[in-house]
């Protein structure tokens, strides 16, 4: 018989489950249309049915005249939030406390004088509205990339991404380390995505195959994807159970299931409900 296992509080997150409920109160009350700028999270089967809800996705603040504005839960550039409220748009801030939190301490650092390095990854949402609240001055280090010339500055002030692996940030630090004659760190790391993370890892020592569930853009979710595989553990990262292949289970025994914070229960409900007429 197949044991199936599921990480305890696996998927959605309290910042997550934050915007969820701020979108879903922002339909409700206003008249006008909901928009988000960009995704309001990493998974698109949760943003469809935000859509058929009322909540509409816009990739620029061009799109829209007037209406309410859902500030997602990366967070966005300070030059976004104020030429929202330059178009007079209803702003309904559904940011991260945890991703507030970045934005604050890199605010802070640069006013004190450091050279602010953010640790993540460049293209993100959450990482650009980081670095905005540094007018830009931030330097963004990605942890397999991190080859950036910092001996020039005297001192430097690092914050990460708040969905980063705690061992990939410990690694830049290393190395930031020989860099600076004075260094300020904050660790900005979720509490979540850790406890998250460290759950993941345990699981994935102890059974055959490893199912991580969630968006394929999502950050958190691939990282647990990688994680798993370090380990050295068969791992499948699918977004939906429609994913799934019976294969992948053939002559296992004990399965592992972990979800990204942005994934949906009923999701992560579907995946463990398909594996089961698997096996």
């Amino acid at each position: 018989m197949v044991r199936i296992s599921v990480v305890k509080n696996a998927g959605f997150c309290f910042g997550v489950r934050r915007a969820i409920r701020l979108a879903f109160f922002a339909v409700k009350k206003n008249r006008k249309k909901v928009f988000t700028l960009g995704p309001l999270i990493h998974n698109p089967q949760m943003v469809d049915d935000l859509k058929k809800k009322g909540v509409y996705v816009v990739d620029d603040l061009s799109e829209i005249d007037q209406g309410c504005l859902i500030i997602r839960s990366h967070g966005v550039h300070p030059k976004i939030l104020k030429a929202a409220k330059k178009k007079k748009l209803k702003i309904i801030d559904a940011t991260c406390p945890f991703v507030k939190k970045a934005q604050n301490n890199a605010k802070l650092l640069c006013d004190q004088g450091y050279q602010v390095v953010v640790v993540g990854e460049a293209d993100h949402p959450e990482v650009k509205s980081i670095v905005g609240y540094t007018k830009d001055k931030a330097l963004v280090i990605n942890h397999t990339k991190n080859g950036l010339n910092l001996n020039k500055f005297k001192k430097i002030g690092v914050v990460a991404q708040t969905t980063l692996n705690i061992d990939l940030f410990k690694q830049v630090i290393d190395k930031l380390i020989e860099s600076a004659k004075e260094i300020k760190i904050y660790n900005t790391i979720c509490n979540a995505t850790s406890l998250m993370q460290g759950k993941t890892s345990k699981m994935a020592q102890r059974v055959d195959l490893m199912i991580v569930v969630g968006g394929y853009n999502s950050a958190n979710t691939n990282r647990l994807a990688k994680l798993c595989k370090r380990i050295g553990t068969k791992t499948y990262h699918v977004e939906t159970s429609k994913k799934l292949e019976k294969s992948w289970f053939k002559n296992v025994k004990n399965v592992g299931v972990t979800a990204g914070t942005s994934t949906p229960p009923w999701i992560i409900q579907d995946v463990v409900k398909k594996i089961k007429t698997f096996v």
